[in-house]
């Protein structure tokens, strides 16, 4: 299960800090939230983490192998950040299908049942084109959660769920945590954190506020 460190992490865009001198720690097992307007650098901050972007200066450390030098990519991820991919000419479950074969390590059950955790059961078969706004957010989460992951990094996960669908994934997040996973989730609405996340911090300009 992975911890991870970041250690002094800024990030410059054409002269401008992104990411400003960020230090944090996080633990297995553990939900932390993200809070922050829009533009704060939640979204950076994740894909610092996912390894998308490369440091101006500073490191991320995932169980011990820093990041863009001994691995690539953190192992065992699931993410959500910004629009996530979807094919709208295949179905559900030929999506995930299709991303099974890059890591070779879900079933067609784990598929099945990831669709099902999220409320999808008896729409895998549709094709993407057809979904609803929320069964498409269903749908990039059912991706996040297929291949059984130790790290999840959410941006904004329940946009677009109606108050039965955002109870469903709560369950999911709390269930997931059990199990060990670390998650880290990104979201203007503080309430939901408040709600859900171990751990709240606070984005604003590019700054990390624990």
């Amino acid at each position: 299960m992975p911890i991870i460190d970041i250690e002094n992490y800024s990030k410059l865009i054409k002269k401008r800090p992104v990411l400003n001198s960020i230090n944090y720690h996080f633990e297995n097992g553990t939900i932390y939230g993200l809070h922050g307007q829009n533009g704060s650098g939640k979204t950076m901050l994740l894909r610092a983490i996912s390894g998308l972007i490369f440091p101006t200066t500073g490191t991320v450390t995932i169980d011990g192998k820093l990041l863009q030098k001994d691995i690539d990519f953190p192992p065992h991820t699931g993410i959500i950040i910004e629009h996530t991919e979807l094919l709208p000419n295949m179905t559900g479950y030929e999506n995930l299908k299709m991303l099974s074969k890059i890591n070779k390590t879900a079933t067609d059950d784990d598929i099945l049942d990831s669709l099902k955790q999220v409320g999808l059961g008896g729409h895998e078969h549709t094709k993407v084109k057809n979904y609803s706004l929320g069964m498409k957010q269903k749908l990039s989460l059912a991706q996040a959660i297929f291949e059984k992951p130790s790290l999840l990094l959410l941006d904004e996960p329940t946009n677009a769920l109606d108050e039965d669908s955002v109870q469903l994934i709560h369950d999911i997040l709390l269930r997931l945590k059990e199990q060990g996973c670390t998650i880290i989730m990104a979201t203007h609405n503080k309430e939901e954190l408040l709600a859900l996340a171990d751990h709240i911090m606070k984005m604003v300009d590019g700054e990390l506020i624990s």
